[in-house]
């Protein structure tokens, strides 16, 4: 008599889910590097039938494997996706600056510190969208850019007919999308890029057959590179909602930078990884750095979720740690490591003033839940904590004292600092580093203050939810 299809799914339950949870659970005590992440995998893959090993399938496992280009390269250059023997690694000199935290970095992003850079800050789409449209203009060889949304209406159009304009009189223009954020918005991109003959690719894009799920795994750095002169990194999308002044209930605050100068050749080389990551094929040898155009030191810092090490969260403790004076921390996403966590408390124990400045109003509310259930342990401290009003804040930047700064696409979350594909950018510049604290001022006093007494008196259901929430604050 033939089965019924409850009698067929107890069956595959019974037989194939000892074998597979087994095989998930092994794979997750060998590779996950923190023992919290593992054993919350283990106990999944085991106790949810079936279920928990599609679901470690689909987000615990790390697939992502490319090749290093250091021989591509002259600068000691490693890309971050693949752990590099010690033998291999070239010298590196001291960095310019001298320092802690520029030796530091130095040896973690294995790069040096270029002197001779200028960078803009460009406030919103209002100031970025233009500057980004008139450097594609000028473009004479190629125009690279990678961004994780690309809508395809007002302002985020006006990018898309620059770029088809750049293609049809002979620049090579290459245009990368993240394989997830490119469905964030209705209006999309790629069709019209395509139709306009600009050569796009996905990053890891998602289909069922042959099987990719990489949900969690995504490209999230904001690139623009212009014949190897000029780059626009930050954290701002291409999407008319980034217009401050817009009407949408939707739009955005967010900073965005322009750079010129050696660096420039760093974040071309991440791109050109990116780009045959995603499609098979090299890009040409990059154009040699330019010649020193400001007074700016500045280093690339990428990162991803690989098998080396958390590169921007050991920079950031490294940062922290030497503070004499100050730390100035603006992000939308905040939920720090317990070892990020630590270092901010020690920092305002040692008398150093911290200063973070989160969204009142937050395009996520379960991670605005989140951070609210351990601010506590910032504010005993004497960390102080407040909150922007609407609309809701994208920008994201670290200040140390008077001359190191760091800016790009990196949140101050477990998704950035361990799942995606993120680029910051160290300047080691003090009057960057006073235009950046002008801004932050501006905010700050505009800004509310969050009290422990706020916190702690939280109505009981509010704090079960913000702390269930924290729960899950690693895959948020």
């Amino acid at each position: 008599m033939a089965l019924e299809l409850p009698a067929i799914v107890g069956w595959l339950v019974l037989v194939v889910h000892p074998g597979l949870g087994l095989l998930c659970a092994w794979n997750a005590l060998l590779y996950k590097r923190d023992p919290r992440s593992a054993l919350a995998w283990i106990g999944i893959s085991l106790l949810l039938p079936l279920g928990g090993p599609l679901l470690y399938f689909a987000f615990g496992v790390n697939r992502i494997r490319t090749r290093s280009l250091r021989k591509r390269f002259p600068l000691p250059i490693d890309f971050g996706y693949e752990q590099s023997d010690d033998a291999d690694m070239p010298h590196i000199e001291p960095a310019l600056p001298a320092g802690p935290i520029a030796r530091a970095s130095a040896q973690v992003s294995r790069r040096p510190c270029l002197p001779g850079n200028a960078i803009d800050l460009l406030h919103n789409g209002e100031q970025a969208y233009p500057a980004m449209i008139e450097a594609i203009r000028s473009a004479e060889r190629y125009v690279y850019l990678s961004t994780y949304i690309f809508g395809a209406s007002g302002a985020a159009r006006d990018v898309i007919d620059a770029l088809a304009a750049a293609q049809r009189r002979g620049v090579t223009v290459c245009v990368l999308l993240d394989g997830l954020g490119q469905w964030y918005t209705l209006a999309r991109a790629r069709p019209l890029l395509r139709q306009a003959g600009v050569r796009v690719a996905a990053f890891l894009p998602l289909r069922l057959w042959p099987m990719r799920l990489h949900v969690n795994m995504r490209n999230h750095r904001k690139i623009l590179l212009v014949d190897g002169m000029v780059a626009f990194t930050g954290g701002m999308n291409i999407a008319d909602y980034h217009m401050a002044s817009s009407a949408s209930k939707r739009r955005v605050v967010d900073l965005h930078q322009r750079l010129s100068g050696p660096v420039v050749g760093q974040i071309e080389a991440v791109f050109a990884e990116d780009w045959r990551f995603a499609t098979g094929e090299a890009l040409p040898e990059p154009i040699p750095p330019s010649a020193g155009v400001g007074m700016a030191q500045c280093r690339v810092i990428n990162d991803g979720p690989n098998e080396d090490l958390d590169r921007l969260a050991l920079v950031l403790l490294a940062a922290m740690s030497a503070a004499q004076r100050r730390i100035e921390i603006m992000t939308p996403y905040f939920l720090p490591s317990r070892e990020l966590l630590g270092t901010i408390q020690a920092a305002a124990l040692r008398g150093v003033e911290v200063h973070i400045l989160l969204p009142g109003h937050n395009n996520l509310p379960y991670v605005h839940w989140a951070t609210r259930n351990m601010l506590w342990e910032l504010l005993q401290y004497g960390v102080e904590v407040r909150y922007q009003p609407p609309p809701f804040v994208h920008s994201k930047l670290l200040l140390v004292d008077d001359d190191y700064a760091q800016v790009g696409s990196a949140n101050m979350d477990p998704r950035s600092l361990r799942l995606n594909f993120e680029l910051n950018v160290e300047v080691f510049d003090a009057a960057f580093n006073a235009t950046l604290a002008g801004h932050f001022a501006t905010a700050w006093n505009a800004s509310r203050l969050v009290t422990a007494e706020e916190i702690s008196q939280r109505r009981l259901a509010v704090r079960t939810r913000d702390a269930l929430c924290w729960l899950f604050s690693p895959y948020l």
